[in-house]
């Protein structure tokens, strides 16, 4: 049973920094793309930023130049620096990671970490 399991949320204020983490446990090959994704109140889930087993990146407009996306391929390990956080950002934000196992394509989710930016 493959886990993703996130940290590093909290409650932080306009303009600061915070790091999330998303490890996987669990018996699992590589994961082809790792990301993150958000959802705010009362609104869908969005994309934040992901990034493949190759180190390719995509980033929302939103959070260009303000987050950065990384992992460790060793660990199935992937993080998200975030800086200049705005009182938009406030979302829980989930770890999403996927893989393709004898042809068939595997979708994890986190649980979610909640991310307040606020004064």
């Amino acid at each position: 049973q493959v886990q993703l399991v996130e940290s590093g949320g909290g409650l932080v204020q306009p303009g600061g920094s915070l790091r999330l983490s998303c490890a996987a446990s669990g018996r699992t090959s590589s994961f082809n793309v790792m990301g993150w994704y958000r959802q705010a109140s009362g609104k869908e889930r969005d994309l934040v930023a992901d990034i493949s087993s190759g180190g390719g990146t995509n980033y929302a407009d939103s959070v260009k130049g303000r987050f950065t996306i990384s992992r460790d391929n060793a660990e199935n390990t992937v993080y998200q620096q975030m800086n200049s956080l705005k009182p938009e950002d406030t979302a829980v934000y989930y770890c999403r990671a996927w893989n393709i196992v004898y042809g068939r394509r595997y979708v994890y989710w986190g649980q979610g970490t909640q991310v307040t930016v606020s004064s």
